[in-house]
Order: C-alpha cells, then structure tokens, then sequence
C-alpha cells in the first residue's frame, strides 16, 4: 500500500543533519567528476555559461568559499565588485570559476574532496553568523534569508543541482538513495508546500521519491523527483502548482 506522508510533518533540515547531508553531497559530486573523461569534462550544462570545467570550478569555489571566515569575507569582497551593478551572485561565481580556471582536474578534485568535510563542519559551526539576516532573489522576487537557511539548505541543494546538471551533461549515472537525495527532495517538497498554500497529492518516482499531500480536492501530481526538482529549480517548465519555483 502506498504510503502518503502529511507535508507538515516534514521536519526541517537542521544540525547535525545538515553537516552529515553537506558531506555526503561533496563527497558524490568528486565521485561524479572523478569518473569522467575529456568529453564529460568539455560537455556544455543547463548553466548556459558554464561546461562542466567551469561547473566544478564554482563548486570548489562555494566549498572554499564556505570554509573559513578569512576566505569567506575576502571572497564576499571579490564578488561584490564583480558583479558591479548586477546580482552579487553572479559577480560571485564568476570570481569562482575563475580562481579555478588554471587548475589540472587533479587539483581541483583533490582540494574539493579535501575541503568538503571542512566545509560541511564550518557552515554547521556558525553559531552567530546564522541570525545574519540577507536580501537574496528569490523565486517570487527579493526575500531576506537567515544566514542558517543558506548554510543549511540552499548551499548543498545547489551542490546537488549541479550533480543533476552534470549528469544530464555527461549521461552519466546520478548516485541516488532515499536516505541522502530522498531526504533533501523531501525538503524542497515542504518548503514548495508551503510558498504555494494549495492543497495536493504529489507522487514522485525513483530512489530519491515518495508521495506527499496536504489538503484535499487539490491537484493530483506525478512525476519522477529529479524532474521535479529540475522544475522547481527553473531548469524546465510546468504545469499548475509546478510553476511555483523554490531557492537551488
């Protein structure tokens, strides 16, 4: 019998959870770029700007970003005056992938394998940064963000985007289980509940799937939880509720 699992009982992505899901999420993306060739390496992605190279780039970058207070304020600073009069993120990536260009893939996977406890550890240690409060866009414009829900959720939702771009890139395989991807798509599932208010039934396929509701006479939705999450990321488009976009 099918299991349904009452949206509000999804409980939030906190410490140490959040460090254990950030590590394990480094730790796929080495192995994912670790198993490719030239061509995987030079495939163009869904980032139009980005091939591969440059996609591992601006994860080593968010990875070193993410791993101390000196490289953090120093690579803020760089970032905001990339980016000029435009979004501070991508003044922010740039400035990644291009810190990263010079290096031999060796070197990049070495120093992101390396770094990506450190990180994990540092984003779960920021006792007083994690009430800093910042103006992102967000799906449906401008929102402020607790410095917590950046560390927590949103830097390993876009590591593991990225690890979908890849994949789709390369056609390579995505490692996927229910205890690791199954439990970050549960956690876009609640937050995509809550920013629509609607009631559903959702139905995801695949290892990283399940099915959700809230409500009744809402829509009946299925699909496979990677496409599902692509659409709620703006990678595709969809039908209904699935217009309503979530932070990757």
């Amino acid at each position: 019998m099918m299991q349904i699992t009452n949206v509000d009982e999804v409980p939030a992505i906190a410490r140490p959870e959040s460090i254990r899901l950030a590590e394990t999420e480094t730790a796929r993306m080495v192995a994912l770029l670790r198993s490719l060739d030239d061509d995987g390496w030079a495939a163009p992605t869904d980032c139009p700007l980005w091939d591969v190279r440059a996609m591992a780039g601006h994860v080593l970058g968010m990875v070193e970003t993410f791993s101390s207070l000196r490289r953090f304020a120093r690579d803020m600073r760089a970032g905001g005056k990339a980016a000029g009069d435009g979004p501070f993120i991508d003044g922010l990536t740039a400035v990644q992938v291009q810190a990263h260009a010079g290096l031999s893939r060796s070197e990049l996977l070495d120093r992101l394998e390396a770094r990506g406890p450190v990180q994990a550890a540092w984003r779960g240690s920021r006792r007083l940064m994690r009430q800093i409060r910042t103006t992102e866009d967000g799906p449906d414009g401008p929102e402020t963000w607790k410095a917590g829900y950046l560390f927590d959720i949103i830097l390993t939702r876009d590591t593991w985007m990225h690890r979908v771009d890849i994949t789709r890139a390369t056609g390579a395989p995505m490692e996927l289980t229910p205890d690791h991807d199954g439990r970050i798509v549960a956690d876009v599932v609640a937050e995509w509940a809550r920013r629509h208010g609607q009631p559903f039934t959702l139905r995801l396929t695949g290892p990283a799937g399940g099915t959700w509701a809230s409500g009744t006479g809402g829509e009946d939705i299925e699909l496979d939880a990677v496409a599902f999450c692509r659409i709620l990321a703006d990678r595709a488009e969809g039908p209904g509720l699935l217009t309503q976009s979530v932070p990757f």
